[in-house]
């Protein structure tokens, strides 16, 4: 008798292994839960439990924290990661300008598939909760919302975000913090504080195609630097590049990084704060992708390891909630004084009414429930992708394995421009973002950004598969 549990367990995980490899389950499905299992077969806990432990250990599906288990790649599907960007040392002589206004046009066009788009789509946020919200605080705020809030921010917002910053090991309250008309507001902010034309920054390659402008715009050099798909800036570049260059500032997306999709591990942004603390150089960190994770918990900040005010932490609901309330802010460190004035001058104050609608939101505990089902529709999101890529793109295809956030990156054969892909593509409706667009050099022509925000239907797979059609017949 108790070698029946065994015989159980493996007859159980055999007869899901098949339905995997008939792809009548597919990557990014959910398992049943072991309970429903256990009602549905007839057997215990234990013996349901052993099966899913079984196809985990053979990599098959994989396990979120209340959320359930997940079918994942099968090993023969599994793509190589990018490689490590190495960008040249020379002044950047490109421009991309043109082909990010072109990108960017596409989303004023309902029919096209815009897999280029870093936002959420629509349908993960909660539209109707948000709508009752800012009725509320139009009822509950002086003049409806119609007056100017105080030069710093909301301060009910200010105390929410101080609340929410315990999340990732930050130790503010809503003195440390300033409101901004989104992210890249108090991205924008912290530039103007820190730096003057002609100074040097650091920052990742492949980079935001938006940080890259901003700084070409502010008349900035920009120095990108080394930085693995997985991982983010390597580390003993950044050190070197400390000891020899002039840098102003670094600014870094320390966490899922658009456009790689990148990480940094906790020692990483430890060994990253204690070098720019040693070379007395400011770090604005932009961390608006860090509560997207798929992992058991948030990953932590730069600014978590932060004791001297060096770090200016910035982030937004942009990529959470609403992108169009554009509210974000900045914990700007020792710079505080020098940014609020500077935001008086160029702004007066921040969106009152929007403001008021997230600062309810947080405070009700409504964020945090609506985050946990948007990971885990986005978690889903990405298995299904990168499985469709594995199905359908050409044969040394690379892509990155992102551990949050919404983005892709791609890596194809050297003969193929994503560019004239781009051109192609677009012809059939569906716009994806050339690697091209993430640097100031010539560099990335054979690579591009793919973003997951899109939910998963039968149409978007034919896309998938046509994009992938058109990256084969265009290394011919």
């Amino acid at each position: 008798m108790e070698e029946q549990p065994a015989y159980l367990y493996l007859q159980i995980a055999a007869r899901i292994e098949k339905q995997i490899q008939d792809e009548v389950l597919r990557a990014g499905d959910k398992l049943p839960s072991v309970r429903t299992m256990c009602r549905e077969l007839g057997h215990n806990m234990s013996t349901i439990t052993q099966a899913y432990y079984e196809l985990e250990s053979r990599s098959l599906i994989e396990t979120r924290p209340r959320s359930g288990y997940y079918v994942c790649l099968t090993p023969g599907r599994r793509l190589a990661i990018p490689s490590s960007s190495s960008p040249s040392s020379k002044d950047a002589k490109g421009n991309p300008d043109d082909l990010i206004s072109k990108v960017h046009q596409d989303s004023t066009n309902p029919d096209i598939t815009l897999l280029s788009l870093g936002v959420p789509d629509t349908s993960l946020l909660p539209v109707a909760k948000l709508n009752k919200a800012m009725v509320h605080a139009m009822r509950s705020l002086p003049g409806s919302g119609t007056s100017y809030d105080q030069v710093q921010g909301n301060e009910k917002l200010r105390k929410e975000i101080a609340k929410w910053s315990i999340t990732w090991g930050g130790n503010l309250n809503e003195k440390d913090l300033v409101t901004t008309s989104g992210c890249m507001n108090a991205v924008a902010y912290c530039l103007l504080t820190l730096t003057q034309r002609g100074d040097t920054i650091a920052i990742e390659s492949p980079a935001y195609f938006g940080i890259l402008q901003l700084a070409k715009g502010m008349g900035l050099k920009v120095l990108e630097m080394p930085t693995n798909a997985s991982t983010g800036i390597e580390i003993e570049a950044l050190k070197k590049a400390l000891s020899k260059d002039k840098i102003k500032v670094c600014i870094l997306v320390s966490n899922f990084n658009n456009p790689c999709g990148s990480s940094m591990p906790t020692e990483h942004k430890k060994e990253v704060v204690r070098l720019l603390e040693h070379y007395q150089v400011p770090l604005i960190e932009d961390d608006i992708y860090g509560d997207l994770y798929f992992g058991t918990s948030r990953p932590s900040t730069c600014k978590s390891f932060d004791e001297s005010g060096i770090v200016l932490y910035c982030n937004s609901i942009s990529k959470t909630l609403a992108p169009g309330y554009r509210v974000g802010w900045v914990a700007p460190g020792k710079y505080k004084d020098q940014l609020i004035r500077l935001k008086l001058n160029h702004s007066i104050s921040s969106t009152t009414i929007t403001s008021e609608v997230v600062a309810d939101f947080l405070k009700n505990g409504r964020y945090e429930n609506h985050l946990r089902k948007m990971r885990q529709t986005l978690y889903s999101n990405s298995i299904k992708y990168i499985s469709a890529i594995a199905r359908y793109f050409p044969e040394g295809t690379k892509v990155t394995q992102p551990q949050g956030g919404y983005f892709l990156w791609i890596e194809l054969e050297k003969s193929i421009d994503t560019t004239l892909l781009y051109d192609q593509a677009i012809k059939y409706n569906i716009s994806i973002a050339p690697g091209r667009m993430f640097t100031l050099q010539e560099q990335f022509d054979n690579c591009l950004r793919l973003s997951f925000g899109l939910p998963w239907t039968g149409d978007l797979e034919k896309k998938i598969k046509l994009l992938g059609t058109l990256a084969l017949q265009a290394r011919l």
